[in-house]
């Protein structure tokens, strides 16, 4: 499992309020109904106990295993102030990777 992150959203994650015992996390929701599909968003909230957590720069996010499960092998996360965080499109700027195992 590979996460990027483009320049713009790591200059927006350094930059974050976040309060304390609260971390970014990407987060998966099955939507649709009977053709049924997973989204992805970027939220801040609480760490759950099971969460995988990454760890760039002193910048941490976390998932769930449900969320784990369901991204590609690769994903994005990128920002922009129109959309907020973007978590799976594909980005042609710069990224910085974060390797790992197993709209704020």
């Amino acid at each position: 499992m590979l996460i990027t992150l483009t320049e713009s959203a790591l200059k927006k994650l350094k930059f974050l309020d976040i309060k304390e015992g609260k971390i970014p996390r990407i987060d998966a929701d099955v939507t649709g109904g009977c053709g049924m599909s997973v989204s992805f968003k970027f939220v801040v909230d609480e760490p759950r106990k099971n969460d995988h957590i990454v760890e760039y720069n002193g910048i941490q996010i976390g998932m769930d295993r449900f969320t784990l499960r369901n991204l590609g092998n690769m994903t994005e996360l990128d920002y922009t102030e129109e959309k907020g965080f973007i978590v799976g499109d594909s980005f042609s700027s710069g990224t910085c990777a974060i390797e790992f195992n197993h709209k704020y």
